[in-house]
């Protein structure tokens, strides 16, 4: 294989990048840490004819989207999210679909000293299989044990590695101790940006029926605080529309004004025992048409009693 020198490579990235950026109007960024070659040759494969999975410095994918903002000025929001072990996960297809096939290449990985936890480890309450000698290790840790049949027993369930926090050297040795491997690594997604628009990549979870509760939730605020300040939007506008209909028939009720949404108003309250002796009128000949409806039950002839031969008093 022949080497080629780095300014003809930096050349062939930037070329690579551009091309993808121009062909791909979907874009999974995600954060690669930990991440071996095999994981992501399996990642590859399984995108293959779907997405294209880019990685680089990051010095280099700014300075190419850089370039490009004059000819597509809407790639800008990309460059903030340049940072940290990122790559770029191209797509023309259901960003939730790949999200799903990028997430589900993962490798269980034991905790190292120093590094950082993704999640939250607990120890659960068990019979470790060790001997009495690592009791002072335990009690290093503030692990109540106790010895049951010549092994440590742990009584309670110990948050040994807080999320967020470097995992220290003796939490590692514990648990490599215990053949806990609590981390998994693979690509993670983070953000998503599609023709334009960027955000988090947890709203490709949100089931459709929760975005439509949550459009509705938000329409219904915007319109409160629409008609509160009283600045018409269009969510405010049929809530205003109907207020104001209620307000004509205030007034139409208390003049002689009228119109012909409001004449049966009006004539329920000039003779309100009209509209009242009505109603028990139809309420009574709705069982009297259902029972004219319903076919006549056949009468059934009565049994005779039939005669035994004998008499009970003879």
């Amino acid at each position: 294989m022949v080497k080629i020198d780095k300014q003809t490579w930096k050349n062939n990235y930037f070329q690579k990048l551009t091309g993808l950026l121009n062909e791909y109007p979907k874009i999974l960024i995600v954060t690669v840490d930990n991440v071996g070659s095999k994981q992501m040759q399996q990642i590859r494969m399984a995108l293959r004819g779907r997405a294209e999975v880019l990685l680089g410095k990051n010095t280099m994918i700014r300075c190419c989207l850089r370039g490009m903002l004059e000819s597509h000025p809407q790639l800008a929001p990309l460059i903030e999210f340049v940072r940290g072990n990122i790559g770029f996960v191209f797509t023309k297809g259901d960003l939730s679909d790949v999200k799903r096939d990028v997430t589900k290449f993962k490798v269980a990985a034991p905790a190292k000293a120093g590094a950082l936890a993704p999640i939250d480890v607990y120890i659960e309450p068990k019979n470790t299989g060790m001997g009495p000698e690592k009791t002072n290790f335990f009690q290093a840790l503030n692990i109540p044990t106790k010895i049951t049949k010549g092994t440590i027993e742990i009584l309670n369930r110990i948050h040994i590695v807080k999320a967020g926090e470097r995992v220290g050297a003796s939490e590692a040795a514990l648990l490599n101790m215990l053949a806990i491997s609590p981390f998994s690594y693979g690509l993670l997604p983070h953000m998503v940006y599609d023709e334009g628009a960027v955000y988090a990549a947890s709203v490709l979870d949100l089931s459709q029926d929760e975005i439509r509760s949550r459009f509705i939730r938000g329409c219904s605020r915007v319109a409160a605080l629409s008609l509160a300040l009283g600045y018409p939007t269009t969510v405010s506008v049929p809530h205003s529309l109907v207020n104001g209909l209620k307000n004509l028939f205030a007034v139409a009720v208390m003049t002689d004004i009228t119109f012909p949404a409001v004449e049966k108003t009006k004539a329920y309250l000039k003779n309100p025992s009209a509209f009242a002796s009505a109603a028990p009128a139809a309420a009574a000949a709705a069982p009297a048409a259902a029972a004219a409806a319903a076919p006549a039950k056949k009468e059934e002839p009565e049994e005779e009693e039939a005669d035994m031969g004998f008499d009970l008093f003879g």
